[in-house]
């Protein structure tokens, strides 16, 4: 992408009704902009950052043997009354509005009655299951306070996976892997360093649901950390207790002392919920057993924001200078910076090597503009791209070794290391 046809601005302040570090440095760099409180467009900057976030969670899911699909946000009451959450007195996040005959309808805030209702459809017998299905899809949430940016949005995306087991011991199996699909997904988004799997309230489903929180000042939760983390074969789940559940009874199950705990502050950036028969019973999803015994199907549930996730990588990652993107989830790899000269050689030496390394697959965010050199630094200080390749008439002059055309200043973004390469090395 040519910088100079990017649909993109940079700016300088951000608005002043923004208080939050991760939507003010995403509206200067122009990676969001804020239509309302709680509500945000994700421009194309913002959008590529979101997408490899998703990709990187759809991999996982898929991974567990979750298969993806998409369903409506619209929503029919009439399910949501068999389970009884419908009701503003019960849940008072809704967003409602009825059609012109006067019917009622929700904006969905979850989905785990259209989906019973849907795999009703789909599970008969004892060899349908188990069933783990997902989906990425837009939430409507009318929450009270909207003050931390895109961690905490009224409309927002989420990937919300629903798992469907004969029975406890089938759901739990299931519950265990995807425990580590989101430690993988945390530690390759460059936080699992400092992600806790938190216990918290099983509200009406069980005892205990598990969040993942990350560690960070913004937060709005106050967790209590555990150092004495035990690890498995695939890596290190370090767990934590939420604020609101922490009493002797869950020190108990737990086998660790209050002594033990430190006090955070941290973001919920994942939730995963034993079910149970909640949903299944209410709306009748029932299966046939080897011997023709109608059971209710056992669920689970599995949530995840992709803009939430974002918008924490900015709190814990950005700098005094701008964004700090880990490779993983950078809108681009490299951000070409050509420097103006009079003669041309400059922008002709900038144009050939942007046409080699995206021939070679490598993307890359090529700042043609016609700026100043201050002006193109700033900019690309706060995008944030991982490395920053500056082509200038001093790089050109430095010839690495025989036959080089010339060299580049190769700077990291996150390190701040500067080097000159020949350009025939990169």
């Amino acid at each position: 992408m040519k910088q100079s046809q990017l649909f993109t601005k940079t700016r300088h302040e951000a608005p002043k009704d923004e208080v939050a570090k991760n939507a003010q440095l995403l509206i200067r760099a122009g990676y969001v902009n804020k239509e309302m409180a709680g509500v945000y467009d994700f421009l194309p900057l913002g959008l590529r950052t979101l997408n490899k976030i998703v990709g990187i969670i759809r991999e996982e899911m898929n991974a567990i043997g979750g298969v993806e699909l998409s369903l409506t946000a619209l929503q029919d009451k009439k399910i949501w009354e068999a389970t009884d959450r419908w009701d503003d007195k019960k849940v008072d996040i809704w967003f409602k509005t009825k059609l012109q005959n006067g019917t009622d309808l929700g904006l969905a805030i979850t989905h785990e009655e259209p989906l019973t209702q849907l795999m009703k459809d789909h599970i008969r017998s004892f060899r349908d299951l188990p069933r783990a299905v997902y989906q990425f899809q837009t939430k409507f949430r009318n929450e009270v306070r909207a003050k931390s940016g895109i961690m905490r949005g009224r409309e927002f995306l989420m990937k919300d996976l629903y798992a469907f087991s004969r029975d406890v011991a089938e759901r739990d199996a299931f519950y265990e892997k995807a425990q580590q699909a989101y430690v993988n997904v945390f530690n390759r988004l460059g936080i699992g360093d400092k992600t806790y799997m938190t216990f918290a309230s099983g509200g009406l489903f069980s005892k205990y649901s598990h969040e993942f929180q990350t560690l960070t000042e913004a937060g709005e939760d106050t967790i209590y950390v555990y150092e004495g983390a035990e690890k498995n074969g695939q890596g290190q789940i370090k767990i934590a207790v939420n604020k609101e559940v922490l009493n002797d009874e869950v020190l108990t199950d737990l086998g660790i002392k209050r002594a033990d705990l430190v006090e955070k502050k941290a973001v919920e950036v994942g939730n995963i919920f034993k079910l149970g028969t909640r949903f299944s019973e209410a709306l009748g999803l029932v299966y046939q057993d080897e011997k023709g015994k109608s059971i209710p199907v056992e669920m689970s549930s599995y949530g995840m924001g992709p803009g939430r996730l974002m918008g924490t990588i900015v709190e814990l990652m950005a700098d005094e200078k701008g964004l700090v993107w880990p490779e993983a989830v950078a809108p681009f790899a490299v951000h070409l910076v050509a420097l103006f000269d009079k003669n041309g050689k400059v922008s002709e030496a900038a144009d050939v090597l942007y046409e080699k390394l995206t021939a070679r697959g490598i993307e890359v965010l090529y700042d043609d503009r016609d700026a100043t050199a201050g002006e193109k630094f700033s900019d690309s200080d706060l995008i944030g791209i991982p490395l920053r390749y500056v082509i200038s008439e001093k790089t050109l002059a430095k010839n690495g070794s025989e036959g080089d055309a010339g060299s580049v200043e190769v700077k990291n973004r996150a390190t701040g290391k500067v080097e000159i390469r020949p350009i025939s090395s990169l």
